[in-house]
């Protein structure tokens, strides 16, 4: 009889007192699940959230599930580079350096075709550059701790293709075909990043994930965007849920970042998943990278095309006090 993905084995954390870690998207769904396991293990949490009020939700959920959570919020949107910019700036201000960073926020496969404030197709300028961008802007506090890096991707990255023509989708628009381009930049971004760590100095080990089918808000929020009716996905995905079939719930598909982002044994480089049939549900497991994400090449390129897009450049040696950023028009170690 196969076993209920609940049933899996659980992620052991370490402790994790004196740790500052920032979860993007953790005002619900897998962000919020991880952001209490954190919580749990004695990390101190920073939130950045775009909606003020489930912010303030999230963390009196936090605080009520984890007596004495040191938890904070503050204000961010990924689709806009000056919000991430102002993030950065707040939390590089405070100068405290940051130990662990989950880049778990996202969007999925809104129907019509929508720019980010900066023009870019949504779900790339959300998912890969909005994070990108802040992973250098926070460099200086990111390197100083030899922080862990974990990038939340998704199964779909296999199925992602970079039209260097096209990136942002302005000749042709597929929701599914933006999604997986996004989530493959994402999961070469975080390889890259390692790599670069490696070669610079910056100490930072970066790695990846994906929680494979696991019902969140995305399946509404994405596929609903511009409707005031649920989409229809969002029906099906919860009645899978509800059978055990294909889908499973948060507290499961958190697992995978969550050992990640906390192993001592997860290194650089490394992606992790669900180990069940297909990669849909299971308990973490490590997993082979895709092949379209090992192509050193087409790393470089995207890592020098996102640089011009979002205006943030990442240094050739480890990083003082300051990143260098154009124009905005323009002891977890793992090694």
């Amino acid at each position: 009889m196969t076993k209920h993905p609940a049933q899996r084995p659980d992620v052991v954390v370490p402790d994790l007192t004196g740790r500052r870690a920032v979860v993007t998207g953790a005002s619900d769904g897998i962000g919020l699940g991880l952001a209490e396991r954190l919580a749990r293990a004695g990390a101190e949490l920073v939130l950045p959230v775009r909606n003020p009020a489930k912010g303030r939700a999230a963390t009196d959920r936090l605080r009520a599930a984890v007596p004495g959570a040191v938890v904070t919020t503050r204000h961010a949107d990924l689709a806009s580079l000056e919000s991430v910019a102002a993030l950065a700036d707040g939390l590089l201000a405070e100068d405290r350096p940051i130990d662990l960073l989950v880049a778990n926020a996202g969007v999925m496969t809104p129907p019509a075709r929508t720019t980010t404030a900066d023009g870019f197709e949504l779900q790339l300028g959300t998912n890969h550059l909005g994070h990108m961008a802040l992973v250098g802007r926070l460099l200086p506090l990111l390197s100083r701790s030899r922080a862990r890096v974990t990038t939340m991707t998704s199964a779909a990255a296999r199925f992602g293709r970079l039209d260097w023509g096209d990136l942002n989708s302005e000749r042709g628009y597929s929701p599914v075909r933006a999604y997986n381009r996004s989530k493959l930049a994402q999961l070469m971004f975080a390889l890259e990043l390692d790599r670069r760590s490696r070669a610079h100095g910056w100490g930072i080990v970066s790695n990846a994930a994906h929680p494979g089918t696991t019902y969140t808000g995305l399946y509404t929020a994405g596929p609903g965007l511009g409707s005031t009716k649920p989409p229809r996905v969002d029906a099906v995905m919860r009645r899978l849920l509800a059978l055990g079939v294909f889908v499973q719930p948060v507290g499961q598909g958190l697992l995978p970042a969550l050992q990640a982002a906390t192993d001592p044994a997860a290194g650089g480089g490394t992606f992790y998943g669900p180990d069940g049939v297909g990669h849909f549900t299971g308990g973490s497991a490590r997993q082979r990278l895709y092949r379209s994400a090992t192509d050193g090449a087409a790393a470089a390129r995207l890592w020098a095309v996102s640089e011009d897009m979002t205006g943030v450049r990442f240094p050739d040696a480890a990083p003082g006090n300051e990143i260098g950023v154009t124009s905005m028009d323009g002891e977890i170690d793992g090694r």
